[in-house]
């Protein structure tokens, strides 16, 4: 793979690179990399990544090859304080409104502010990501004031950006890689002008980030942070204003309005289903917010109420283009919450659009994950990105699969959408787990399917001989720590436990999988993307449902051998895999795991594993949590 990247590095060409699990991608990149004395951009698909790349894996790579080089880590704005922003809540502590602990928080970031040379908020431990004050002390793309802002001499995104224009490698992520292809105002100026390589690390990620990018959306949420800003503007500035006052009150009437005219609360509503009622206020609250922004630019109070100008404009002009898109270029629909109401826009194609943006810039791209292509097929991917003609590369994982694991298909299970699947599948998984006395990840494709299976657990073992995690019981890289700590524990989880998870060691002996992971249907994105392969005489089944699911699978299934000693059993409950002509296609991409049918074959061969290895499957660590941990959390 280094070969094969260097190459990619000396031509200027795009590579694509499965590496399977274990191959040691990170390494076979960073070292073409750093030998190539080329300005780097490295981007990764997890914040995880990204900070190990920075800390430990390149430094650790430039020491062994005795090669000095200037390494950044740069993040998206709203991961580094404004001192603008930290002044204006400072001067409003009102605008705190009633979060618990917020003016607490306010004044432990104050005192930070003061010696941080950085800005990086991951400094403030202690600063939940969810807080309200988060959004207070950061600066967003629109009301940034670029240099027009009084503590633009000490603005921690800029020097952040400066530092990475004057490195060699540049550690990123792809949201912000994507942003600053698609927008070129996430930071101030572009990132690539310099760059001779750009190499995606998880790049199996980059299609579904780039649609967000390529597409529209606008959120009542964006008005109500312009309107807060609005009256601190105002305030710092002591300009009194009455007509100002008037035009915000309108604004609001309108935004009370639009919530209103949603018939049927929560949820999603395609663009057509949507009342006249509702399209009518969109023109009347874009009429708003122009007026808005009218009084605020004739008032001259300075930069941040000029910026706030501009802002209304923007939104209103937003309105105006969703509203006036042609049918033809992709879908529109309307995400209403209990807490919000958003509009968004998505395009049928993001193909051309993303090779357009690669072509334009003559540097090497190199595209790399473990689960890129269907066996050894990347068409799929390569079509996602634009580029059909990308060369190939595809590295099998150095784990000995036959000998270390085994997939499992339970005989006599029924179809996915049989009232008794959740227990079935429940009774497949329970021999194994008290073979094992736990050590499983019971992965759904949904959360319906997960609240089923917690219930199908709970009534399968009342009081469970191992402790029992569930996904929302606490933070994702919490849930992950106790699960290693306790040695023997059963999580149970969705989305986000499907990837980006490392369990090493015999915490971990079986990964069971529910369903097969077909997007959900309903998902308007999904429509897009179905819509445009249609438009152009396409199979949407075949050309994209497919072998994203298979993609999908493949990575749950990856979460069980991580490392050259481990070893467990694959358990995959879903009939289709043996009663549907694709299931096939899902079969030959996963691991050459001996296949079986019987649970008595798992039984033995985790028994067998466990004895090697020295373990005794047996409640051990935390046991006397477990009842609780079941009954607590997981109903």
């Amino acid at each position: 793979m280094a070969g094969a990247v260097g190459r990619a590095l000396a031509t200027g060409t795009p590579l694509i690179v499965e590496a399977g699990t274990g191959t040691g991608k990170t390494f076979a990149y960073l070292v073409p990399a750093l030998l190539s004395g080329r300005s780097v951009i490295i981007s990764t698909g997890t914040r995880t990544l990204q900070d190990q790349l920075f800390r430990r894996d390149v430094p650790l790579l430039a020491r062994a090859l005795g090669l000095p080089v200037k390494i950044a880590l740069l993040k998206g704005r709203a991961n580094y304080l404004c001192r603008h922003r930290l002044e204006l809540t400072l001067q409003q502590g009102s605008l705190l409104g009633g979060e618990r602990g917020a003016a607490r928080l306010l004044a432990r970031v104050s005192r930070w502010a003061a010696t941080t040379p950085s800005g990086d908020l991951a400094e403030l431990t202690d600063l939940p990501e969810q807080s309200s004050v988060w959004p207070m002390i950061t600066s967003t793309r629109e009301n940034c004031l670029g240099q027009e802002c009084p503590q633009f001499s000490r603005c921690h995104v800029f020097e952040a950006r400066r530092a990475a224009q004057a490195a060699q490698i540049v550690v990123v992520n792809h949201h912000l890689l994507l942003a600053d292809l698609a927008l070129k105002d996430e930071g101030f100026g572009d990132l690539l002008p310099g760059a001779e390589a750009v190499i995606l690390d998880e790049a199996h990620q980059v299609p579904d980030i780039a649609a967000q990018f390529f597409g529209q959306t606008w959120s009542v949420r964006q008005v109500y942070i312009l309107l807060r800003d609005v009256v601190a503007e105002l305030a710092a500035a002591a300009a009194r204003a009455p007509n100002i006052t008037g035009e915000m009150a309108i604004v609001e009437a309108r935004l009370d309005d639009l919530r209103g005219s949603i018939p049927g609360g929560a949820g999603r509503y395609e663009w057509a289903n949507l009342p006249e009622s509702f399209l009518d206020v969109l023109q009347d609250l874009k009429t708003a917010l122009g007026d808005l922004a009218k009084e605020l630019e004739s008032l001259g109070a300075g930069a941040g109420t000029a910026n706030c100008a501009r802002r209304a404009q923007v939104l209103a002009k937003g309105l105006d283009t969703l509203t006036s898109v042609p049918e033809e270029s992709g879908l529109r629909w309307a995400e209403a919450a209990t807490t919000g109401l958003s509009l968004h826009f998505t395009p049928f194609e993001i193909a051309d659009r993303l090779r357009g943006y690669v072509e334009a810039r003559p540097c090497a791209w190199v595209f790399t994950s473990a689960t890129l292509a269907i066996g050894d097929d990347f068409s799929h991917f390569a079509n996602r990105i634009g580029l059909p003609d990308a060369r190939t590369l595809y590295i099998e994982s150095p784990f000995d699969y036959r000998d270390q694991a085994r997939i499992y298909l339970p005989r006599g299970m029924p179809e996915p959408q049989h009232p008794q699947f959740a227990a079935k599948f429940i009774d497949a998984v329970a021999p194994l787990l008290e073979a094992t006395g736990g050590r499983a990840f019971l992965l759904y494709t949904s959360y319906r399917g997960l609240a089923e299976g917690v219930a199908a657990l709970k009534a399968r073992f009342p009081a469970p001989p191992f402790p029992v995690l569930v996904q929302g019981q606490a933070p994702r890289e919490a849930l992950l720590n106790q699960f290693r700590e306790l040695g023997n524990a059963v999580l149970l989880a969705t989305g986000s436990f499907w990837e980006g998870v490392d369990v090493k060691g015999d915490a971990l002996s079986i990964v069971a999988i529910d369903k097969l992971p077909f997007a959900a249907p309903d998902d308007p994105l999904l429509k897009a993307r179905l819509e445009g392969i249609r438009r152009r005489g396409g199979n949407p089944f075949s050309e994209y449902q497919l072998p994203q699911a298979v993609l999908a699978l493949k990575q749950g299934v990856g979460r069980l051998i991580r490392d050259y000693d481990d070893f467990g059993v694959i358990v995959l409950g879903d009939p289709r895999l043996k009663t549907k002509n694709y299931g096939r296609v899902f079969l030959q991409a996963l691991p050459p795991s001996p296949v079986i049918t019987d649970p008595a074959q798992g039984v033995q061969f985790l028994s067998d594993r466990l004895r090697l290895a020295g373990v005794t499957p047996t409640a051990g660590v935390g046991a006397a949590s477990a009842s609780s941990a079941a009954g607590s959390g997981t109903a």
